[in-house]
């Protein structure tokens, strides 16, 4: 399988997401920066956390008129498995790839620590490789976590089963103690907290690291050939 890590200006996490699935996973991946037009060559689409554009206007809302973008909704609109972390977490939320938007942390403060996350669905492409309701250490490091959406909408992601990933401890008031969404189709992940930063026990935790398993392991069943 072969990943494309996706670099805007102002990215700081792409060497963290390259490294997982170079030297952890064990697959292929390129990094791809903010004006490449074609991603078709690419089985996966990793848009990983940091400042896009230095967080103007809004997280993540330059970085949502980039040309790769319209590529990352051509994937995603085509099925392939597309996870946002952190900032690109922020950038689907402003693309329309996943509903809802993000606000200041409760506390208006950067916060740069492990938590614990609750798996609320292991029927993703995202999450097979966890147990119903595994808890699992992951870190955050954000200023904007805080998820919001309406009431319509957040009943849309409970009966469709599209919130991923809960906290048990809530750190920057997310809704109902969201920390990671899919789409209805399941294909496109967008989480808060950044499982590229958990993929050995040498980082302090490698919870992450099923994540990734997860996306690899769901990819080859779909593509598995009989003769």
């Amino acid at each position: 399988m072969k990943f494309a890590v996706i670099v805007f200006p102002g990215s700081n996490c792409d060497v963290d997401m390259y490294h997982a699935i170079k030297d952890e996973l064990g697959e292929e991946v390129e990094y791809v920066w903010h004006d490449e037009t074609d991603l078709s060559g690419f089985d996966g689409i990793l848009l990983p956390g940091g400042f896009s554009y230095g967080d103007y206007l809004r997280t993540g809302a330059i970085a949502g008129f980039s040309n790769v973008m319209k590529e990352v909704v051509k994937a995603a609109e085509a099925g392939k498995p597309v996870l946002g972390v952190c900032n690109g977490f922020q950038i689907l939320l402003e693309v329309g790839l996943l509903p809802g938007a993000m606000k200041r942390n409760e506390n208006l403060k950067f916060m740069c620590r492990p938590v614990q996350l609750k798996v609320a669905n292991n029927e993703t492409a995202f999450t097979s490789e966890y147990e119903q309701n595994e808890i699992i250490s992951v870190p955050i490091a954000h200023g904007e976590g805080n998820y919001y959406c309406d009431e319509q909408t957040l009943q849309t992601l409970k009966e469709n089963k599209q919130i991923a990933f809960t906290y048990e401890s809530n750190p920057n008031g997310s809704l109902v103690d969201i920390a990671g969404i899919t789409n209805e189709r399941g294909n496109v992940l967008g989480m808060m907290p950044h499982p590229e930063r958990a993929v050995d026990e040498l980082l302090g935790s490698a919870d992450g690291l099923k994540l990734f398993k997860s996306i690899v392991k769901n990819w080859r069943e779909s593509h598995v050939t009989t003769a």
